[in-house]
């Protein structure tokens, strides 16, 4: 097809992680697994932590955000994914895009400031336990889930509605698992280098001071425990910061070189490896990272689903 000026009605070919690899039947079959394990493990995670009461707490309240957020960023890329290979289209009209675009930068944005008022709460909990539920009140635990979304959603809007007022008429194929900017912008006809600077300015004003914040936290928390003396209790904090480090480097290590390191440092091929660890491999990780050495999830998790299991008998 000849190159031209693609508008609103206009559609794309995603041409992303399944195409290009060696064995796609096998690659399909993994991203449904692992979605099907995101959608089980995070919707588990999140009806444990709404019904049992012991895990009303500011942590868990956080963490069910993060499961939210998690199932709703794979659920915007795996399904069509998987829908895209088994029947053998991989177009998406200009609207779709747009909105997948929005999205997955919306969670992805919200995402970032979430771990970072994890790792506070954190924090607060092991080096000031006794000023916990002051720091960590429900207003201020609600206050950090609003921050978290509103100004992700906003920043995202702003630049679904910049990045998709471009005309593309280059090439109708998006080189990518999903609609994202870096790789829709090589379609643009017209001057992004302004665009693009911006982008890696707002990258690093969402990415650079939350990490040091998370960062910051458990360095603070890493000299806490080591003066702990209790091993019991400096095993179970721990624990618990190994956990959400973990997750952090998971999320943090993709996004970095996909929206702060400049173009050169990665192909489209491993920006598709970057997307495909972000958006599909993190989320199904997630909540058994959090979970399996989580003694209060697993305890909540035998008494909500023992609740569900138990026979209910007829009064009289």
């Amino acid at each position: 097809m000849e190159p031209g000026n693609y508008t609103y009605g206009s559609s794309f070919i995603l041409v992303g992680i399944l195409d290009d690899s060696g064995s796609p039947g096998l690659l399909c079959a993994t991203i449904a697994a692992l979605y099907m394990l995101a959608l089980i493990s995070n919707g588990l995670l999140i009806l444990v932590i709404t019904m049992d009461v012991y895990l009303h707490v500011p942590m868990y309240l956080l963490l069910g955000q993060l499961s939210l957020m998690d199932l709703l960023l794979t659920s915007v890329i795996s399904p069509k994914a998987v829908m895209d290979f088994l029947l053998r289209d991989n177009t998406i009209t200009f609207a779709g895009c747009a909105l997948q675009m929005f999205l997955e930068l919306a969670l992805g944005s919200a995402e970032d400031h979430l771990l970072a008022f994890m790792a506070y709460d954190r924090y607060v909990a092991i080096c000031h336990p006794l000023n916990y539920m002051i720091f960590m009140s429900p207003s201020i635990c609600w206050g950090m889930v609003a921050i978290s979304w509103i100004p992700a959603s906003l920043s995202a809007l702003g630049h679904k509605i910049y990045t998709m007022q471009y005309p593309f008429c280059k090439s109708r194929k998006i080189r990518h698992l999903f609609c994202e900017i870096p790789p829709l912008l090589k379609l643009a006809c017209a001057d992004t280098s302004t665009y693009e600077l911006m982008i890696y300015l707002v990258g690093m004003t969402l990415l650079i001071p939350p990490l040091a914040a998370i960062l910051a936290s458990y360095s603070l928390i890493l000299f806490t425990v080591l003066n702990m003396p209790s091993n019991e209790g400096r095993k179970k904090a721990l624990v618990t910061c190994s956990s959400h480090l973990t997750v952090v480097g998971m999320y943090y290590g993709p996004l970095t070189v996909m929206y702060i390191l400049p173009n050169s440092y990665h192909s489209s091929e491993q920006g598709n490896i970057l997307s495909f660890l972000y958006t599909i491999v993190t989320p199904a990780l997630n909540p058994l990272i959090y979970s399996l050495r989580n003694k209060e999830v697993s305890g909540a998790l035998k008494r909500v689903l023992g609740k569900r299991l138990l026979p209910t008998h007829p009064t009289f």
